[in-house]
């Protein structure tokens, strides 16, 4: 079928492509065009308005039509009596199938094995995690599942150096040899100029709890994260400076990270939320208040998150709200504040104690779990063993 990049990079169907199989039959393949439903693509491709009823009458029950969108494909097999199948497929996963059995349509969705794989995914840093992903020929989401097990001890814009290696043990699922989607992080590796080596494993509780490790298995975990996204660079540090807004100089009570509004943004510790409004110099903004007299806040916000209001608990990683440029903002930011004993801190300064240790009387099924794990993160590269 030809196709073009539409609006956004959508693509978009130009128009039929007919291909006669053998005498008397022709499959036709397109996609749904841009504000089409689906009985409007189906009467595009030219199929009688009987075989149009039928189909979509077929597959009631069994195709959510509210999950029909621009791009999903559609393959049409005509006969000299009519149309004899139909196949809409979403992904490598979801595909549904029409067939003519005498004068009815019956559907079914189509059963895809799924096959799950433990890989090793090796990333060497240039300019950042997700492009080192990209480079690696990875999908980039596997760079953000990196980013949630290290969340507590690297902040992978300002942490980040080039040359910086990462080395995980991942699950992929696979379909027809294909990436479907990335699983659990099992164990990962990294070495960094700035950070020096982590590692973390991942361990199943018998209750079915899972949490991260270290090698000697005190916990990955601690009680804030080091930054409230995962993604964004500093723009403007802890202290005092010049107000761009006010033309000033003030104290800057906290840390600004530069990012796209919209931005997801994680509360850094569990805790209760004190504030969840909008005033004219924080704009939408929210505080928590967190255990030991910690209390942190978000301002400039486009909106909060699900359940944020006042007085609601929150877990830390939850996404609390999303970043603007609301207020007196001059720019999409997320601006990040700390307390402690209602004293403003610097945020990035702070040293905090790690999450409770793997209790002694599991460390021996720790080390066996893991073992194999670490044989893989260990292995020499073959592109290094090449190279020597």
């Amino acid at each position: 079928m030809l196709t073009t990049k539409g609006w956004g990079g959508a693509v978009l169907a130009l128009g039929l492509l007919a291909l006669p199989v053998s005498a008397g039959t022709t499959v036709t393949n397109r996609r749904v065009a841009r504000g089409q439903i689906l009985t409007q693509a189906l009467r595009a491709a030219s199929l009688e308005p009987r075989e149009v009823e039928g189909v979509i009458k077929a597959l009631e029950g069994v195709l959510d039509f509210r999950r029909c969108r621009e791009g999903d494909q559609l393959r049409i097999v005509r006969e000299a009596g009519g149309l004899v199948f139909f196949d809409y497929r979403q992904s490598a996963v979801d595909e549904w199938q029409v067939r003519r059995e005498g004068a009815q349509f019956v559907a079914a969705k189509r059963e895809v094995e799924v096959e799950k794989r433990i890989a090793v995914v090796d990333l060497t840093v240039e300019s950042s995690l997700y492009e080192a992903a990209l480079t690696a020929r990875e999908d980039p989401l596997v760079a953000m599942a990196l980013s949630d097990v290290f969340a507590w001890d690297i902040d992978f814009y300002s942490d980040v150096r080039r040359g910086d290696h990462v080395r995980a043990v991942v699950e992929k699922f696979m379909a027809h040899g294909r990436l479907l989607r990335y699983g659990e992080v099992l164990a990962a590796n990294y070495q960094g100029e700035s950070v020096g080596k982590k590692r973390v494993y991942r361990y199943a509780f018998e209750n079915g709890d899972v949490s991260y490790f270290q090698e000697d298995g005190s916990s990955a975990r601690k009680s804030f994260l080091k930054s409230p996204l995962k993604y964004a660079h500093v723009t403007s540090s802890f202290g005092s400076r010049f107000h761009p807004v006010l033309q000033y100089v003030k104290n800057h009570n906290g840390v600004d990270y530069g990012t796209p509004v919209g931005t997801p943004v994680w509360a850094v510790a569990d805790g209760t939320v004190t504030k969840a409004l909008q005033d004219s110099a924080a704009g939408k903004h929210v505080c928590l208040r967190h255990m030991n007299g910690f209390e942190t806040c978000y301002l400039h916000l486009s909106g909060f998150g699900p359940g944020v209001r006042l007085g609601a608990h929150v877990s830390q990683k939850q996404i609390i709200a999303y970043s603007g440029n609301s207020g007196l903002s001059t720019g999409p930011h997320l601006h990040f504040g700390m307390k402690r004993g209602g004293v403003y801190i610097n945020p990035l300064n702070q040293k905090f104690p790690r999450a409770d240790p793997l209790p002694h009387e599991l460390l021996a099924d720790f080390k066996w779990k893991t073992a194999g794990w670490t044989n893989q993160l260990d292995a020499v590269p073959v592109a290094a063993k090449r190279g020597r």
